[in-house]
């Protein structure tokens, strides 16, 4: 039987184990920094057992699920004493300066190392709020590095689909860095940002959807996505800026009072919408 520790039993974590638990023959471990946590995830059966430094010595695979800093700092602690062969697969949510850290670790060690980002979550997150289908359907991102044996993609493809995970997309990691700051990254600015005008507070009874899907993310937690958007500091830049200008575009419309010059930027809008859609087609971003 395969074992695999799972460091960091949050929402993400937490579920990870128990969509193991549930859908494969694995022997489930796991780790995390309060150890009441593991306590509570080994009550529940949502792991077999509590793992020492002996069982992340000895694991088949190891799915680090911690802030990018600490996810660095636990790597690069345990690797050394990891067997040969063994499968890393970090669920950090920034690429480049993770493996960047990690990479030249596994190689020099043997392991087998690969970037992953489940793209699933909750507004909130926990233990408490974790359930093995949260990943059911979901994005899988894989992203090889030099530590990436022959194989491991489509093995590891294949395990993540057999947790639920729909589509599995593979890219390096400055592709995958981008694309997050655009997709992610900055729909938690926004969406931070949107939240602090004085009006928000007196929203009952004047909402619609709109308002409840640009503040769903807003509650996030801030100690984590400090060190995700300054880990990935430069694509979020980019994004932040290009955003600013648009947004900028529309107030000096508004300002100038010039309505051939707000309807041109409103249809522009609407129009790249529709070629986002219509490029792809099978996955709408409704």
């Amino acid at each position: 039987m395969k074992t695999v520790v799972i460091a960091g039993l949050g929402l993400i974590g937490g579920s990870m184990a128990k969509a193991f638990r549930a859908h494969t023959d694995w022997r489930v471990l796991g780790w995390n920094r309060t150890r009441a946590v593991a306590e509570q995830a080994l009550a529940e059966g949502a792991i077999d057992g509590i793992a020492d430094e002996s069982d992340i010595a000895a694991c088949d695979l190891l799915i680090p699920v911690l802030y990018p800093r600490s996810t660095i700092a636990f790597l690069r602690a345990n690797i050394p004493m990891m067997k040969k062969g063994a499968v890393i697969v970090d669920l950090v949510g920034v690429k480049t300066a993770v493996i960047d850290a990690v990479e030249p670790l596994a190689v020099a060690h043997g392991l087998r190392y690969t970037g992953g980002h489940p793209m699933a979550g909750l507004a909130k997150g926990g233990f408490q709020r974790s359930f093995a289908d949260l990943y059911k359907g979901a994005n899988m991102i894989l992203v090889p590095t030099a530590a990436t044996a022959e194989g491991d993609l489509e093995n590891l493809g294949a395990l993540f689909q057999s947790l639920g995970f729909g589509r599995i997309k593979v890219c390096d990691k400055k592709t995958h860095d981008r694309m997050i700051a655009h997709t992610s990254q900055l729909a938690h600015v926004v969406s931070n940002a949107y939240v602090k005008s004085p009006v928000s507070a007196n929203y009952v009874g004047y909402t619609g959807g709109s308002y409840k899907d640009m503040t769903r993310i807003a509650c996030l937690n801030e100690m984590i996505w400090k060190e995700l958007f300054l880990y990935n500091r430069e694509a979020l830049l980019a994004e932040t800026d290009a955003l600013i200008a648009h947004i900028a575009e529309v107030r000096d419309a508004l300002q100038d009072g010039d309505e051939v010059k707000l309807e041109e930027l409103l249809r522009q809008g609407r129009l790249c919408k529709e070629e986002i859609d219509r490029l792809n087609s099978e996955e709408p971003s409704e």
